[in-house]
């Protein structure tokens, strides 16, 4: 209980004494050099007791408490594996602090917080609390309650407060000056954005959508094709020991001011320039080729804290990432720092290097890719990351999902970064809104154009399809490891009025779209594949739909090659000319099976198969493009013990081989946030038929339902997963 006799009321009196407050500007808080610290005074025999005071009697500080037990739970950071205190802004924290004796009302004294290397009251990096009538700066405090000695204070850092670490000292007014504590790292504090608090920009309404874009540090990252999604399970481990400093210590190594940290916009796209390493030493080196002998294969890695740990321990950016790399390390920082972030795949996304909506493919007058000449790309998918917020610097009906990218594909105001890009200004082709509108736009909405080059050089158009990309945009569903399909939120559906005001709008802020008046083709070709698992053959059949009235004979071409999931072929493996004869008004099939004798040797690290089945029928030339993914053997794991924190317990990892060849240099790899950090393992070889079992010990430092992912790769054989689920009790 609080004694009313020294609760608030009874200090109000002290505060009006004139103190320097908000116009202290502390050159090296490290030192304050212009105050000593206030010594401890040494309690002397016949002194009056502590709870009357004699006049003049000095003041001290004993300890200083951040009452990290009560805080953390109501802030929800209390994952945070750290050992100092982390709350957001907007929302009240508990400081208690012991004094040498109880106060009275000629006492006086107030909080500082800074942050920076130069705080500075008039940039918002010194921050002065005082508990009274006398002013302080912009972050309110209050007297909770008082016990003796102990006064327990509330503080509420304003919603827009910068967000980062800072220090915490007590200062007592001490004659003409004030006396304060000694640095002590105990008192440090983080401070985030708020999702919980509807004054911060980055505020979420939905409790659903704050646990599942702020709070889960696992989550699944959606590749593949539109015909066969698959799934990676990435572990983004935002609360993890070390993650919160490294993506301070990013924002750092971009010089970015402190007095910018606050803002939501300028630190997003600061991150989405830093995670990747082009022009500014950033987190992660991108690499598209099959050569990783320098580094770390995109495909090994299982999460963002290795990567980031790593990098905030070297400060030299890692090698290698691809897209799921930088958005699953992207969303780690983004919701460490507290911003509601989500990793999206668009499913045959654009690489428009022209800079229109056209993604033209070049083929020889023989009706053979032209890769030579094609500058543009379709990615099987491509992923970014979308944060939700409002836009202060933008109408207010494009507060919501913004999409940003680290993937280092093209730069924006001299950097390689993309965004935020309100979702809704791109559905609504509203491209001369910031930032990188229309990048975004041609990413999900480009016209694919195929054009032949005959003996002259002269390119002509035979065929375009407006529907090919952008075919679906996936995110992970709120509260399960499903998708959800958000394509509807980037674009209307095609062909309705408002897909053609939307194009049209486009166009006026200088997209230039595909206008070819071409005749509807009589004759076309559609490549169906059944599922295929790695180490199978392969069943193709290409269809042929004849719309003319007399029958019509194709010589076709079938090319069979594999690539990376860009589009930009690894190896080419298959060559067959064919002949199909069409009747009218009919349909006509040629099934062709492709061995797996004719893929394996070629796949590497590479996962995906693309077909393009070229053809000429009299005056008409013919194409159709299929990529297959191949369907992955799995890991099998199996957990021993009780699950229940600070209990140790059992995982085993188990594969056998399924081919009939041996499989070399196997790595393997597993964590798991609040479970255990990174562990790993190899096998020098493993036979046909043959099997292994890893088994490591780890102990739960985290409740709640939490998930365990392990990873293999070797020579013949890469991204192999297995993904164990753990219900662990407090």
């Amino acid at each position: 209980m609080s004694n009313p006799a020294s609760g608030p009321s009874a200090y109000r009196g002290r505060y009006n004494k004139p103190v320097p407050t908000t116009n202290l500007t502390i050159e090296d808080d490290e030192d304050f050099p212009e105050f000593e610290p206030f010594e401890d005074d040494v309690a002397t025999e016949g002194a009056a007791p502590r709870a009357h005071p004699a006049a003049g009697a000095s003041l001290s500080v004993q300890n200083v408490d951040m009452c990290q037990q009560i805080n953390k739970p109501k802030h929800f950071t209390t994952d945070y594996d750290t050992e100092s205190l982390v709350v957001r802004r907007g929302l009240e924290f508990l400081v208690r602090v012991t004094f040498s004796r109880p106060l009275s009302e000629q006492d006086d004294f107030q909080l500082e917080f800074l942050i920076g290397s130069n705080p500075s009251a008039s940039k918002g990096s010194l921050i002065v609390v005082t508990f009274g009538s006398r002013h302080g700066g912009p972050w309110s405090g209050r007297i909770v309650e008082t016990q003796g000695e102990t006064l327990t204070l509330g503080i509420t850092p304003r919603a827009e407060a910068i967000v980062g670490k800072f220090r915490t000292y007590v200062a007592i007014v001490a004659g003409s000056g004030l006396q304060r504590t000694s640095r002590d790292t105990s008192t440090d504090m983080y401070l985030l954005f708020n999702a919980w608090c509807p004054e911060d920009t980055v505020y979420v309404a939905n409790e659903g959508e704050r646990r599942e874009y702020v709070l889960n540090d696992s989550g699944v990252i959606f590749q593949g094709t539109v015909e066969s999604v698959s799934q990676r399970t990435w572990m983004y481990g935002q609360f993890e020991r070390g993650i919160l400093d490294a993506c301070i210590y990013i924002l750092d190594m971009s010089r970015m001011p402190i007095t910018d940290r606050g803002h939501a916009v300028k630190l997003i796209r600061k991150g989405s320039a830093m995670i990747n390493s082009q022009d500014d030493n950033g987190v992660l080196v991108g690499n598209w080729s099959d050569d990783f002998s320098m580094g770390t294969s995109p495909t090994l890695w299982t999460g963002s804290t290795k990567i980031l740990q790593k990098y905030a321990n070297t400060g030299v950016p890692i090698c290698y990432g691809q897209c799921w790399v930088f958005a699953g390390v992207f969303n780690t920082f983004l919701r460490c720092l507290g911003l509601p972030a989500r990793v999206i795949t668009n499913f045959s996304s654009a690489h428009d290097n022209t800079g229109n909506l056209k993604i033209e493919l070049i083929f020889k007058p023989d009706g053979t890719p032209d890769r030579r000449h094609t500058r543009d790309s379709i990615w099987n998918y491509h992923c970014w990351n979308e944060v939700f917020m409002v836009r202060p610097d933008l109408p207010s009906n494009f507060t919501g999902w913004q999409v940003v990218d680290a993937t280092p594909q093209e730069t924006s105001d001299g950097h390689f970064r993309c965004g935020p890009a309100p979702v809704a200004a791109i559905k609504d082709g509203l491209l001369c809104h910031p930032f990188d509108c229309g990048f975004v736009f041609a990413e999900v909405n480009s016209d694919l154009v195929c054009l032949k080059r005959d003996r002259f050089g002269t390119l002509s158009p035979f065929r375009v399809d407006k529907n090919h990309i952008g075919q679906a945009i996936y995110t992970k569903a709120v509260g399960n490891n499903g998708h959800m399909d958000i394509t509807h939120t980037y674009k209307y559906a095609q062909g309705t009025p408002q897909d053609d005001r939307t194009m049209a709008r486009a166009e006026e802020y200088g997209c230039a779209r595909d206008h070819y008046e071409l005749v509807e083709d009589q004759l076309s070709i559609v490549i169906t594949a059944d599922q295929c698992f790695m180490g199978q053959d392969l069943n193709l059949v290409v269809q042929f739909q004849n719309k003319g009235e007399v029958a019509r004979s194709v010589q076709a071409h079938l090319a069979g090659s594999v690539v990376f999931y860009t589009g930009v072929l690894a190896s080419h493996f298959k060559d067959e000319d064919f002949t199909a004869t069409v009747p009218a008004l009919q349909m006509a099939s040629v099934k062709m099976k492709i061995s797996a004798q004719e893929y394996m040797p070629h796949m590497a690290a590479q996962v995906c198969l693309y077909f393009v089945v070229t053809g000429q029928a009299e005056d008409q030339s013919l194409n159709s493009i299929k990529v297959v993914e191949m369907v992955m053997p799995r890991l099998t794991m199996t957990v021993q013990g009780q699950p229940q924190v600070k209990q140790q317990m059992m995982v085993n990892v188990s594969f056998t081989n399924p081919f009939n060849f041996q499989l070399h240099n196997i790595n393997l790899f597993m964590e798991g946030p609040g479970l255990m950090e990174n562990r790993s393992h190899q096998y020098s070889v493993l036979e046909p038929q043959a099997s292994f079992s890893w088994v490591e010990m780890f102990t739960p430092r985290l409740h709640g339902l939490r998930r365990l992912v392990a990873g293999m790769d070797c020579s013949k054989l890469t991204q192999v997963w297995g993904v164990v689920d753990i219900q662990v009790s407090t």
